[in-house]
């Protein structure tokens, strides 16, 4: 198959797949999701995701009633009915179907799954990419996965208006992440990145870059950075499971980093030869 999508039990093609009209996800955006890439039909730190797709429905009261192996099951099936070497491996949870109302305790039938699987490209990870960077006015709860994107869909718009790869969000003078990315600076050897509280979604791809770092004696700080510090940064790049690791060349139309392509490089080239040992 080309695509193939999935809903509370019902399987089509994504262009044919219908959801009912008062899934709260339609009113609220209420719900959370995962992603990933597979390749080889093996997707990329599988348990990771699910595991981060369960978390976050906690944190917002939705209990999974499908246990966890089952839903690997599920998205295993999925992925292996569809062609391409390279595919995007979406799944998400909603509070469920009921008549519109804020409050949602008993109002809904209970959790709705929705997946899909679709041919993608990922990054090239040999190529530098120019952002530009836009105030960060999402809610204080970033930590969670959920379906509640819009600032992330307009930075995102921004960004391709402007011929660039990605939006850098700040707050204030402080770098958070990217509009669906995780962001990284390197200095003098050192690897900065933004530590994991509310104000941004810890990436999977982002926990295996710190792996690496430890294997690979690169020194990590989880703190915040600045602005200034990230344009006067040796090397900065972003992180996600499609986009892998992306550095950055300009930002706001200014020239930055690429000034350390060997430590950049080893957490480039390691993170690849991970990938594919692991979807071998």
């Amino acid at each position: 198959m080309k695509n193939i999508a999935y809903y509370n039990g019902k399987i089509a093609p994504i262009e044919e797949m219908m959801v009912p009209m008062n899934d709260r996800a339609c009113y609220f955006g209420d719900g959370i999701y995962d992603a990933t890439c597979a390749v080889n039909h093996v997707p990329m730190h599988f348990d990771a995701h699910v595991d981060r797709l369960y978390r976050s429905a906690e944190l917002i009261d939705i209990r999974i009633d499908m246990p966890k192996e089952e839903m690997k099951q599920l998205i295993l099936d999925l992925v292996a009915q569809v062609e391409g070497d390279t595919l995007f491996v979406y799944v998400q949870v909603t509070r469920g179907v009921g008549m519109r109302n804020h409050a949602y305790s008993g109002a809904a039938t209970g959790p709705s799954i929705w997946a899909f699987v679709r041919p993608c490209k990922m990054r090239d990870p040999y190529k530098a990419y120019p952002c530009i960077t836009m105030e960060d006015t999402r809610f204080l709860h970033c930590n969670i996965k959920t379906i509640n994107l819009l600032p992330a869909v307009i930075a995102n718009q921004r960004a391709m208006e402007a011929g660039c790869e990605e939006t850098i969000f700040h707050r204030g003078e402080r770098v958070t992440e990217c509009s669906h990315s995780n962001v990284h600076i390197l200095k003098d050897g050192v690897l900065k990145t933004a530590p994991c509280d509310n104000l941004i979604l810890p990436g999977i791809t982002r926990a295996h870059i710190l792996d690496i770092c430890a294997r690979k004696g690169i020194p990590v700080i989880e703190e915040p950075f600045t602005l200034e510090e990230m344009m006067d940064a040796d090397e900065v790049f972003f992180s996600s499971s499609s986009a892998l690791t992306s550095r950055v060349c300009a930002i706001d139309g200014k020239p930055v980093g690429m000034k350390d392509e060997k430590t950049f490089a080893i957490i480039r080239d390691t993170y690849q030869e991970d990938v594919a040992k692991e979807c071998r």
